[in-house]
């Protein structure tokens, strides 16, 4: 009897450039998955300048890639205390609620056989 291929559910969040939460106006920059049964997480980044620019003429873009390449080398396993956490720890610490011009979305349900397609199409939906 054939069997079906494992699906895996994963979480991820959309990760936002917010230079004023007041307003709460926001760019899509990247997005985060994680699966925890797998001990998965990824991350990667666009940052889309011309349209940062257009929406928020001050915004230092050179200061946004420095903050994403941190948020990034977490999401990696970097030697950090927070990097040395399972994966999905890290995913959580990534998409706390915080106050900072970087933010996620709630984090949203999915599931799927492949987790790099099913991440690469999230990514070019919702991000690029």
């Amino acid at each position: 009897m054939p069997t079906q291929p494992e699906r895996n559910l994963f979480e991820y969040a959309v990760v936002r450039f917010v230079p004023s939460i007041e307003r709460g106006e926001f760019v899509n920059v990247g997005l985060v998955m994680m699966c925890k049964r797998r001990r998965w997480l990824r991350c990667r980044f666009h940052i889309a300048s011309e349209r940062v620019l257009a929406l928020f003429p001050g915004a230092d873009i050179d200061l946004l890639r420095k903050q994403l390449i941190s948020f990034e080398r977490i999401s990696e396993g970097d030697t950090s205390p927070i990097g040395s956490l399972e994966a999905h720890e890290r995913f959580r610490w990534l998409t706390a609620v915080r106050s900072a011009c970087i933010a996620t979305s709630r984090p949203h349900p999915g599931h799927a056989d492949n987790l790099e397609s099913a991440f690469d199409t999230l990514f070019n939906e919702l991000v690029v």
